[in-house]
């Protein structure tokens, strides 16, 4: 434990109220410290707040500040079954007249996070319609690290401007907003429809046309199989053609549903032609293509920068040691079960800076990234894949710094049977499993049982 004489309350600004962002503060506050969440929107959620109106947001996303923040489309279900999903000590329980399946729409998720902000009653901290436009550093150069101030400057709904100083910032604003696109000869030049998913929200506007859509990530599977029913023709275009069982069993069972390499060139006139000299006209191009990671309020004097999707240099994704532990993110990491790994992360953040636990040195922390690079390019992974994990050995080892128990076996195993029973069964997977033994464990295991709040079972 922390002594009296060394604890410290610090004034603490959390930047974005999704999942990771009500879990920061809440940890934050049972830490002591003084919160204020700001978040851009009207409620809580982040991402899993539906925001049907993309009219206004460029299709493409190019704006360093967009409107819309959520990329969620209308028909949106969750990849991973409801058990592995919630925070350690607030299942996500199955609730009577809410979607009651394992794989539920994302509707379901936004309940659920309402149902542990107001559970723990963090809406008090939360400070909506505030748009954060800059943060900074106060006194840049004339203060130490442990004394480092923060000015954040927010712009609420009637556009007043507001300036605060803050005794840390903890970034929590997602990753899943920002369009990553691709760069292909002619893009700028075609003058047919091009959008990227996140503008994406149900297949009507594209009925009875012909659609190419680059990438086959978990989102470019989803849309394509809704497209393929509505539209002419689906040309899906990988950068590898060595697809899932699960794909391949779609595309065969759809007339319109063809498999293409990349695309090499867009010409004018509307034709596609694919590197393997095979071609189309389409009529509108929709990138599912994933997201950058974007901080365009953060002015870190070059301390902290995005290159290549590499936030860095961050010591274990979370503290950047040039100005650490007044600045923290959180929910960087990717191929993770979340939720459970940011309330590592906050855990962790909160207890950094009350004093109960300490960050190595400076030096330290930059030889424990160095070694980190190192390792992943040995590994021969490329550097825009930093931040993903897919390893719970990490995460328990993660989990273990702030003191969680470790990751339940059921809830690995449930994980890997949803991954590979989508590669084999891409259309039916959230509906048909086989993994009901794990699942029964699941539901019988203190996780579950902790709030005697069962009110039905699966």
């Amino acid at each position: 434990m922390v002594s009296e004489k060394n604890y410290k309350s610090k004034n603490v600004c959390v930047i974005g109220a999704g999942p990771s962002g009500l879990v920061a503060a809440r940890e934050l506050r049972k830490e002591g410290h003084k919160v204020v969440v700001l978040e851009q929107n009207h409620d809580i959620g982040g991402q899993w707040l539906y925001e049907p109106n993309v009219v206004g947001e460029d299709p493409l996303g190019r704006n360093p500040f967009l409107k819309v923040h959520s990329s969620i489309y209308e028909s949106l279900r969750l990849t991973s079954p409801r058990e592995i999903m919630g925070f350690t000590d607030f299942p996500f329980m199955v609730k009577k007249g809410r979607d009651m399946r394992r794989f539920p729409s994302h509707t379901e998720l936004l309940h659920y996070l309402k149902d542990f902000c107001d559970w723990f009653g963090l809406r008090e901290m939360i400070r909506f319609n505030t748009r954060v436009d800059y943060v900074g550093m106060l006194d840049y150069g004339v203060c130490s690290n442990n004394d480092l101030k923060w000015v954040v400057r927010s712009i609420d709904k009637s556009e007043k401007v507001v300036e605060e100083v803050f005794d840390a910032v903890v970034v929590a604003t997602g990753h899943y907003s920002q369009p990553k696109l691709p760069s292909i000869k002619g893009m700028d030049t075609w003058i047919r429809k091009q959008m990227h998913s996140h503008v994406y929200r149900s297949p009507e506007p594209l009925c009875n046309e012909i659609v190419v859509v680059v990438g086959n990530s978990l989102s470019g599977q989803d849309i394509s199989l809704e497209l393929v029913k509505v539209a002419k023709e689906v040309h899906m275009s990988s950068r590898s053609l060595n697809i899932t069982e699960g794909l391949s069993k779609v595309i065969s069972k759809h007339e319109n549903f063809h498999l293409h390499p990349q695309i090499d060139t867009l010409h004018e006139d509307g034709k596609v032609t694919f590197v393997d000299g095979s071609s189309i006209s389409a009529d509108t191009i929709l990138y599912c293509t994933g997201y950058s990671y974007a901080f365009p309020f953060l002015d870190t004097k070059g301390m902290v920068v995005v290159d290549d999707d590499r936030v860095g240099p961050l010591y274990e994704h979370t503290f950047p040691p040039s100005l650490a532990p007044s600045l923290s993110f959180i929910g960087i990491p990717r191929k993770i079960i979340g939720f459970p790994f940011f309330e590592s992360q906050a855990i962790w953040i909160a207890q950094v800076l009350s004093g109960r636990k300490v960050l190595p040195s400076w030096e330290d922390m930059m030889k424990s990234i160095k070694e980190f690079y190192h390792s992943r390019e040995v590994a021969g992974i490329p550097k825009h894949c930093t931040h993903d994990i897919a390893d719970f050995e990490y995460c328990v080892k993660y989990g273990e710094r702030a003191g969680l128990p470790p990751l339940e076996e059921w809830r690995k195993e449930l994980c890997l049977s949803a991954i590979l029973n989508s590669f084999a069964n891409l259309e039916t997977y959230r509906d048909s499993w086989d993994d009901h033994e794990k699942l029964q464990e699941a539901l019988q295991s203190p996780h579950f049982t902790q709030l005697g709040l069962q009110d039905s079972s699966l």
